[in-house]
């Protein structure tokens, strides 16, 4: 079954690297029938310091074109964070669907991302039940 989707996933870099190996095997789930523009997110080497503001400009505008280019965000919103926050507000300016993951057992997610209709929020406790929620997910859309 060819998917082909375009996913935006989007995962804590400088708030927090504690969930990189998580991203790492959501973002290999999704890439064996999707396109994942940011697979990057899943590296364990990733730079947590700030850049130069050449450097973050040009990842903000990267990352930004990205979002308008994909079907579809994914987010692992277990660790806060503020570039996750954002992208998923500019993914809801632009009409894009966006589903926010959690670990219901370590964290409380925001009262803007929880109280957001256009958002799907997925709680999980173990994560195999991600997997289950992410083929649903990929399937339907």
């Amino acid at each position: 079954m060819t998917m082909n989707k375009k996913i935006y996933f989007a995962g804590s870099i400088r708030g927090g690297r504690n969930d990189a190996t998580l991203y790492k095997r959501m973002i290999d789930y999704m890439k064996r029938t999707n396109v994942v523009l940011t697979e990057h997110i899943g590296k364990s080497n990733m730079s947590l310091k700030a850049q130069t503001k050449a450097i973050d400009t040009h990842i903000y505008e990267r990352d930004t074109g990205w979002l308008r280019e994909c079907d579809m965000v994914i987010a692992e919103c277990t660790c806060p964070s503020l570039g996750v926050g954002y992208e998923l507000g500019y993914a809801e300016a632009h009409g894009i669907p966006v589903f926010v993951f959690y670990n219901k057992s370590k964290a409380n997610l925001s009262a803007m991302l929880n109280g957001n209709a256009h958002f799907t929020i997925v709680p999980y406790e173990v994560e195999d039940e991600i997997y289950i929620r992410l083929n649903g997910i990929l399937n339907q859309y």
